[in-house]
């Protein structure tokens, strides 16, 4: 087997235990898009030409608030802003590949590729940038088919699932389970516990934008942290 094709079987492998939370995740996106007034077309629509699953939901929370379309498309991009750092993560250990490699690697950029990608580069450094590359869509394969397949069949059976079923597990048990082993110096800590303190605090606020407000503030504390210590250690 060449060296791409184990690369690409160790993505797919490593992210296969996150399809446990990805297929009721997109399941209830369907499910919601559905009682937020989409139909089938449109539901699918919008998760492909997303294909955010945290974005999605935001977005649709605040469209069923009635929020203006700004406030609808900045509570998205908040919750988005992560992929900006994902994207600088990984473009030194990509940027020799072709740019139509490195568009569609934009587009299925997710949590859970990311994730196994990096995990994969930390644990073999050697690897080619084509190896790399491999590994990231062992991972798409994992997740982006079920998530498109599972997006449909909620949007299908609609309101027919009893809320009994609690679907929406799914969202908090993934981010805990990707960012948590993430959260590896203080900065990161401390940027974590103080978006989690203001999203708390702030959550009264119309149409979500707590969530806008919480989320800079975060950031802007983890950085600025992050440069104090790098000071000391100058």
């Amino acid at each position: 087997m060449t060296p791409h094709r184990t690369a690409f079987l160790r993505g797919l492998l490593a992210a296969l235990p996150m399809v446990v939370v990805v297929g009721p995740f997109a399941l209830l996106f369907g499910v919601v898009a559905t009682e937020a007034g989409l139909n089938v077309a449109e539901t699918m629509l919008f998760s492909v030409s997303v294909f955010a699953g945290a974005s999605q939901f935001a977005a649709l929370q605040t469209m069923q608030e009635n929020a203006p379309v700004l406030v609808v498309l900045a509570t998205a991009l908040a919750v988005n802003l992560r992929m900006v750092m994902y994207s600088v993560t990984l473009a030194p250990h990509f940027g020799e590949l072709p740019l139509r490699s490195r568009a569609l690697m934009a587009y299925f950029l997710v949590d859970q590729s990311f994730a196994t990608t990096m995990a994969e580069i930390d644990r073999r450094p050697a690897m080619t940038a084509q190896e790399k590359r491999a590994v990231f869509f062992g991972a798409v394969v994992a997740v982006a088919p079920l998530w498109f397949l599972a997006s449909l069949a909620g949007a299908l059976i609609g309101r027919a699932i009893p809320p009994d079923y609690a679907l929406d597990f799914a969202l908090p048990i993934t981010f805990l389970a990707m960012v948590a082993p993430m959260l590896r110096s203080l900065p990161h800590l401390a940027a974590a516990g103080v978006s989690i303190l203001l999203s708390l605090l702030l959550a009264g606020m119309p149409y979500g934008t707590g969530l806008l407000v919480a989320a800079s503030i975060a950031m802007a504390a983890g950085a600025g942290l992050e440069r104090w210590l790098e000071g000391r250690r100058a």
